[in-house]
């Protein structure tokens, strides 16, 4: 990849198109994958969130078994 996947420019600013590495430093950029963010240098990850979290639940109790 070339560094020009990594910035666009946007009228007169230069604006970065990866996240940073928040323990390596801004010169450390976040390799995108289908379900993360990950640093190749240091291997800090951030996982991405699949839609709403789903809502809880109330455990049922167990069914008891019958005899055949």
């Amino acid at each position: 990849m070339n560094s020009s996947n990594y910035y666009k420019i946007e009228g007169n600013k230069l604006v970065r198109t990866h996240r940073s590495c928040p323990k390596c430093g801004p010169s450390f950029f976040l390799a995108n994958h289908f379900d993360r963010w990950s640093c190749g240098s240091c291997g800090y990850t951030v996982f991405k969130r699949k839609g709403a979290p789903k809502p809880k639940t109330t455990r049922r109790t167990p069914r008891k078994r019958q005899k055949a």
